[in-house]
């Protein structure tokens, strides 16, 4: 499967899940490119935005292969990936010096995106957590692992594609997941998209301008 872009993948993710609409569903979009994604579902199904500030630790010679992932939060979670870990040959200091790094980047952006907005209360309803894709599931991981803190009533995994060994992994730790396609040779997952072009900081501010704290929002022409 192939998607125009995030916005499309969003509409079809939609469709998808419209089953949760009447459940008035919280949707937590990860940042940057989960939230063009998720802002699609979220108006389709009527519901409130909010971000999982969730990022992941990379390998320090090659930051895209995580490691682990910390989410925000008072006590943030951290998810280590010790198979990579291992195999790099990480030590214990460098792995905590990088997770430091990208903490201070979780602050950044929660100053730069949320600023004073209430955070949508996720005790007791339905969240779905929607990204734009998973790779290896660490930073999706940590940010289920955060979520489930907060008491969700059910907790729901929604994305465009994964692979399918990342979704049995991840299958326990939610009560369903909803992913449109699981290629066998997964690659990467800008692969999937014919526009695959980074979500700025001012994308995702305008964005959740149109989904007002807590209430819900219709979609943008």
């Amino acid at each position: 499967m192939l998607f125009q872009d995030r916005d499309d993948a969003g509409r079809q993710l939609a469709a998808a899940l419209v089953k949760y609409k009447g459940r008035h569903p919280v949707i937590l979009a990860l940042p940057r490119g989960g939230v063009p994604v998720a802002a699609e579902v979220a108006g389709r199904l009527q519901a409130a935005l909010d971000l999982v500030l969730v990022r992941k630790i990379g390998v320090p010679m090659q930051p895209e292969l995580a490691m682990g992932a910390v989410v925000d939060g008072e006590q943030p979670v951290i998810v280590r990936n010790q198979d990579i870990i291992d195999l790099t040959g990480v030590s214990e200091e460098t792995f905590e010096a990088i997770c430091k790094e990208e903490l201070v980047e979780i602050d950044r952006r929660r100053r730069r995106y949320l600023g004073n907005r209430a955070r949508s209360d996720v005790k007791g309803q339905v969240a779905i957590i929607v990204d734009d894709g998973i790779a290896t599931g660490a930073t999706t991981l940590a940010a289920i692992r955060a979520l489930r803190k907060r008491g969700p009533k059910e907790l729901i995994l929604a994305v465009p594609v994964a692979p399918l060994e990342t979704l049995q992994k991840l299958h326990g730790e939610v009560d369903a997941i909803v992913c449109l396609d699981t290629p066998r040779d997964f690659g990467a997952i800008g692969y999937y998209y014919r526009d695959f072009s980074q979500v700025s900081d001012d994308e995702v501010i305008a964005i959740l301008k149109r989904f007002p704290a807590g209430k819900t929002a219709a979609r943008a022409p």
